[in-house]
């Protein structure tokens, strides 16, 4: 087996960053186990997702941002690397790699990390329409390959107008960091929780939740709490703080702030069921970590996980108060066991489909496709 040298430039992988921080560093991790020669290029942050590795074949590099070009440069310069993978875009990072890549004839991948999804274009329309026409487009079209991590998102880059291949490979986790917890079904709760775990963001339909929750029959509410968590900026979360004090939910909904490590799992742990009832995402990590823990989720037809309905595991669902309101009022009427099926067909689903291990090694063979070293792989749309 030939060796490849591949390089992942992202801009952050501070456990602050959310789910992409996370999913580079987790692939590039199990990219080594192949026997790969696997860097990750990134800038310096308080708390990255991770420092060291005992593989032999993984090496992490942090760069300041203002010598990030001539740094990566001098690296190209040297032929150390086959292949570059970027993440992200409008980054300076990930556009330096790109005009490098081109100077130098080295192929490379960008993964937008849902940045193409038309609810973030929306967002800061004009900047974005500037940095299309500046660099952007044309970072994107000449990349060998633009990886989208569902069919949903690669449709969406396609009706921007980009022809080269993109590959459909869904990020993974690594499940043997989400357990399923013990005695889910015995143990007796005075308490069921709803939980809501990601980064306080206005896209992640936040306030849809809360005012969700206020309609939802009371009857079924009474013996559940609803915990979100996660960070943000702090005039948001305020903002809130506010719409649950002014709807008078106070009682039932608490802000219990970022959750990492251990207590993310004891987050996951303690929770009958997750919602996330976002306006866009690409993936959603979160949904993927919740399902691994046995947790039935109820997300939106913003995110690409119809596998929900098909697999009985939780609710995909229209964006919205009065779909969500619905489906809570579906879901709490439920039994335990009822849900504790769902959760067993959830953890199945990520078995089966979202391995990091079996990720890793798609990519892989992607990028060995990309160095003519193997034949087309079928993940490519």
């Amino acid at each position: 087996m030939n060796t490849i040298k591949i390089s992942h430039i992202v801009t952050s992988i501070d456990i602050s960053k959310g789910g992409p921080s996370k999913s580079v560093s987790e692939l590039a991790l199990n990219q080594s186990q192949f026997n790969h020669d696997i860097s990750i290029f990134t800038s310096p942050s308080p708390n990255p997702y991770i420092l060291k590795s005992t593989s032999l074949n993984f090496h992490l590099k942090f760069i300041k941002k203002l010598s990030y070009g001539n740094t990566l440069r001098k690296i190209v310069n040297r032929g150390e690397y086959d292949l570059l993978h970027g993440h992200g875009i409008w980054q300076i990072p990930v556009h330096n790699m790109a005009k490098i890549a081109r100077q130098k004839n080295l192929p490379y991948i960008i993964t937008p990390r849902g940045m193409l999804e038309p609810w973030a274009l929306r967002t800061g329309k004009w900047k974005k329409k500037l940095a299309l026409i500046l660099y952007q487009r044309k970072d994107l079209a000449r990349a060998a390959c633009i990886h989208a991590t569902a069919k949903m998102e690669a449709e969406n880059i396609r009706k921007l107008g980009f022809y080269n291949p993109i590959a459909i490979i869904p990020n993974g986790i690594d499940i043997d960091q989400f357990p399923l917890p013990a005695n889910r079904l015995t143990k007796q709760k005075e308490k069921h929780t709803l939980l809501f775990l990601s980064r306080i963001h206005p896209k992640k339909g936040i306030e849809i939740l809360i005012e969700a929750w206020q309609t939802v029959n009371l009857s079924l509410k009474q013996n559940w709490q609803v915990e979100i968590a996660g960070n943000g900026d702090e005039k948001y979360i305020s903002s809130l703080k506010h719409l649950i004090q002014k709807r008078g939910l106070s009682n039932e909904i608490k802000i219990i702030g970022p959750q990492f490590g251990n207590e993310k799992l004891a987050a996951y742990h303690r929770a009958d069921l997750f919602v996330l009832p976002t306006y866009s995402e690409n993936f959603g990590i979160v949904v993927a970590e919740a399902l691994a823990c046995g947790v039935p989720v109820i997300t939106t037809k913003g995110t690409p996980w119809e596998e929900l309905n098909t697999y009985n595991a939780g609710g995909w669902i229209d964006i919205g108060i009065e779909p969500l309101k619905a489906t809570l009022n579906k879901f709490l009427a439920y039994s335990d066991e009822e849900r504790f099926m769902m959760g067993e067909n959830g953890r199945k689903l990520i078995e089966e489909n979202y391995s990091i291990k079996q990720v890793a090694s798609k990519m892989i063979d992607l990028y060995k496709w990309i160095l003519d070293q193997s034949g087309k792989p079928d993940f490519i749309f």
